[in-house]
This record gives C-alpha cells, structure tokens and sequence, in this order.
C-alpha cells in the first residue's frame, strides 16, 4: 500500500441501486458529546437534496464518477469561507440539504452550514490513536480518515473511528449529529492494530461497506479485507479478506464501487508471494453483495509488483458505464478491463503506460481522468476499445479529479492549490491557493457553486462559478 518510499454516466439502473437502502436506525447509548451551535437545528429533518447542491458520498454517487450535472458555469475563483475544525479532514466533504457534513482524525463529525461555514454541530465520538501508539503510520493522531457515505434510507451518516484500543467504529449519526448506531468491526484478519480504514465506505442495499489496509510503511500482520455491516447496526458482519498470508491491502481512497448488476470493485494492493502460487494480490476483484468473489483481474508481472511494491491498490478501480473498466497504480501501466469478465491473470484487453497513480478517478462517458503522481493527471479515453491518453494536467499538481460547471477540478496536494481545468484540453482556467496544507490524496466535492476542500485543519469552500 502507500509507503514512505513513494511520494506520494452511469446507468440508471445502477444509481437507483446505490440510493437504496433497507433497515431502521436504531438509537446507540447517549454517552457521545453532540455539541449544537446557538441556533441550530432541533432535530434532523428528511431530506431530498436538489442534485445540484448534493454530494452524499465519494464522488457523489455509488460509482465515483465524481460528476455532477446542473451546476453553474465554473468561473474566476475566490474563497467563500474557511472552517477551522479539531483536526484534518482526510474524507470528501459530504453535502446534503443546507448542511456540509465532515469528519476529522479527532473522532469528530461536523455539520457545517453551507452558505456560510459555520458549525452547526459537532459530535465527537471517540478518542483517537496517537502516531506513537501505532507500530508506523503517517497520520496523527489517527481517527476517522475513510470518507463518510450519507444513506437517504436510514437518514444517517455513517462514518468508521479509530479509536484508543485500535478499535475501528462504525457510527451512524443524523442530521442533526446525534449518534443512532454504533457497531464495533473486528478486522477480519484479527490484528486491528495493524489494520487502517481508509478508504470510503459504501451504502448499498442494507449494508454500509467498510475496507480495511494497513498503515502506512506496511508493518505487522495486516491482511487487506471488506467488511459488510447491517446498516440499522445489528445483525450479523460478512466479510471477504485477500487469500495472502500477509499485506494485500484494500486501500483506494474511493472504496467499493458500483458496477453491473449491483458487483462491487476494489483494488488489492502488494501482498506476501513474489512467486507462484498466485495469491490474490496486486488485483482488481469483483465481489458479489454478500461480499463474495465473482472476477478477478492480476498483471501477469503480479509477483514483480508484489516485490518491488509497483502493485494496483494506490488507485481505485474506474468503472465506466460503457462496462470496461481501468485500473492503474504504481508501476504506472494503465490496464483496460471488461467489468463482466475481468479476465484473471493476464486477462486485460489491453494496457499502455500511462502514469503512477494515487486516489480516485473521475469518469465521464468514454472516458477516465486518472489522479496521476507523475506526468500530470491524465484524461484516457477508452472508445473503440482501446486506452488513449487525451491530455495531462499541471504536472506537478497530485490530486483526485471531479467535473462540474463545465470544468475538471484538481486540488494538489503537495502545494495546497485547487486548480479549475478547460475538460476538452486540460489547459489551466483558474488556479487559487488554498492557505493551508491538504491531505495525501485529496479530492474535492462539489455543490452549487462550491469546490469543498478538506484540509489539514478543516474545510475551505472555494467560489468557483
């Protein structure tokens, strides 16, 4: 997985899928601080958010296509307003109704209102790790770092603490922030203190899926894994864990994604073989929702990525509406899957060298914007079947992509500046610092006529149209 040593439209059928959700919230003991602001809301009302404005989980929808229709045109940029939190926000922003609904490496949820920035709420839920309990890592302290999912079923945010104990949390909380789940998640391969949830969660059907890696610099004996959690926070856990002895984390920063008929797709990082047998690692895998595996796909070089650290898992898995599906990461080979048959070992319909890539992808029709670390991100078009790279961003800016108003938006990471792209051309339209340090891997989201950044120390809303 991540390591010091590298610096680091969609169908119908398909969104309709990922907006359901079955099961009831139930109410978790009182003994979680929910802090309302003079003013705030009572009580958490129904919300149907307008398109638009909404930004319920990564990427907007359950396939992380990090798009959204009906925006303004994206224009000169400015800073609206800058929220100081408890600690870095690592996840997406969420937008839903009047609120911006984060969470922070303090074990804190926020609701923040929209226009202005103020906090409405906080409701902080645990007591994160410090670095120097952790055996490595790269973040400190270590509390909620996955982007949160919004479930308009259950009307709750769920979102995975960490928490002192290396016990990884699963909270649902309302709308107006009081705590109506909470489920512990034993990691599946029973080591949680080696275990890291990064990426997002998805809701789909009764169920808020959770992935688990490891810390960054790969020590102890983690096993990468994908848990299945009853979204009402009862019931039975299911789970699939990577067939490796050791490593194999799931780590992509976008989670499970939704492809055809309901499959989920994540990317398996390195794991233990660097010989045959093949063991599942350095992977794109196709789970069923009951979280079992249906499809893989490995390079056919899987047991060199596995020993030189060149695996697939540092960016998710783009998962076009047209059924194929990329895959890339640091070895920087781009690899062209079909999402129905994902072809085993070797099975890729075709590949070409692209970039080494980190984060989310966005996707638009044909085509898939990688969150390249090198090179600058990249536009690769996938009709007639075959991988063509269309243009490349700033090549130093290092950051996932979205497209909005009319525009792709590129936050990077490593200068904190949130960069507005022309989406046929790739050429800079409008750049602004953000005044503060960003996340490994950051992506921004969109509402309206706001680019929502998280921060090292909170959230900035940029004006971007």
């Amino acid at each position: 997985m991540w390591t010091s040593r590298i610096r680091t439209r969609p169908t119908a059928a398909w969104l309709a899928a990922a907006l359901l959700a079955a099961g009831c919230a139930t109410a978790a003991p009182a003994a979680h601080a929910s802090t309302p602001a003079t003013g705030g809301p009572a009580a958490g009302p129904t919300v149907t958010p307008a398109a638009a404005t909404s930004w319920p989980v990564y990427h907007a929808n359950a396939q992380r296509t990090g798009v959204v229709s009906g925006l303004p045109a994206a224009g000169a940029l400015s800073t609206a307003w800058t929220a100081k939190l408890d600690g870095a926000v690592y996840g997406q922003p969420l937008a839903v109704g009047h609120l911006i609904i984060v969470a922070t490496e303090d074990d804190s949820f926020y609701g923040l209102n929209r226009s202005t920035g103020r906090v409405v709420w906080r409701t902080h839920v645990g007591t994160p790790v410090p670095l120097s309990a952790l055996p490595c890592g790269d973040i400190n302290p270590l509390g909620i770092t996955g982007t949160p999912a919004w479930d308009p079923a259950t009307q709750l945010v769920y979102g995975v603490a960490e928490e002192t104990g290396f016990r990884h949390v699963l909270y649902g909380v309302s709308l107006s922030g009081q705590v109506k789940v909470t489920r512990e998640i034993p990691t599946p391969d029973g080591h949680p203190r080696y275990d890291q949830q990064r990426p997002a969660l998805a809701v789909d059907g009764s169920r808020v899926y959770v992935d688990f890696g490891g810390l960054a610099g790969d020590c102890g004996p983690y096993i990468g894994s994908v848990v299945g959690v009853p979204a009402s926070g009862h019931g039975s856990l299911i789970s699939y864990r990577v067939p490796t002895s050791r490593e194999g984390a799931i780590w992509g920063t976008a989670g499970p994604v939704l492809g055809p008929h309901g499959r989920l797709y994540v990317t398996v990082g390195n794991g233990a073989a660097t010989s045959k047998p093949y063991d599942g690692s350095d992977s794109v895998v196709e789970l069923t929702p009951g979280l079992r595996r249906v499809g893989f796909f490995a390079p056919s070089t899987w047991a060199q990525d596995n020993a030189n650290d060149l695996d697939l898992g540092s960016m998710s898995p783009a998962v076009l509406a047209n059924g194929s599906v990329i895959a890339d990461g640091k070895r920087g080979v781009a690899y062209l899957l079909s999402a129905t048959h994902l072809g085993g070992i070797g099975g890729q319909l075709t590949q070409k060298p692209v970039c080494t890539a980190f984060g989310g992808p966005a996707v638009q029709g044909t085509v898939a914007y990688l969150p390249c670390e090198n090179g600058g991100m990249a536009a690769v078009d996938t009709a007639g079947g075959k991988l063509t790279v269309k243009w490349r961003g700033p090549s130093g800016a290092w950051g996932s992509p979205v497209i909005g108003g009319g525009a792709v938006w590129l936050p990077d990471w490593t200068a904190g500046v949130l960069y507005e792209l022309n989406p046929a051309t790739g050429a800079v339209r409008h750049q602004l610092s953000l005044g503060s340090g960003l996340p490994h891997f950051t992506s921004p989201s969109l509402s309206g006529s706001l680019v929502l950044v998280g921060t090292l120390s909170g959230v900035v809303a940029v004006r971007g149209a």
